[in-house]
């Protein structure tokens, strides 16, 4: 994701995540949360991914939407445990 944020900003180009990217990047956060909740399972934890997705829908920079989404499906999953 770092290297989405650098290269949008080489050259003064405005470039960013495109939504094969995010969607990418979506599940890496649900590899890396299924691993930081072995107690949940994994569908469980694509589950609370998807559920904290929409919420981000309407951000026109996606850069740091994996990131947030990463962050609120942590919460839910906390809830869980």
């Amino acid at each position: 994701m770092l290297d989405g944020v650098v290269c949008g900003m080489v050259g003064g180009h405005r470039g960013g995540m495109n939504s094969a990217d995010e969607d990418r990047a979506i599940g890496e956060v649900v590899d890396r949360l299924a691993k930081a909740f072995p107690s949940v399972a994994v569908d469980k934890v694509a589950q609370m991914v998807s559920e904290a997705r929409p919420e981000f829908e309407e951000v026109p920079i996606r850069d740091f939407v994996p990131l947030f989404v990463e962050r609120g499906a942590k919460q839910r999953l906390r809830g869980l445990v």
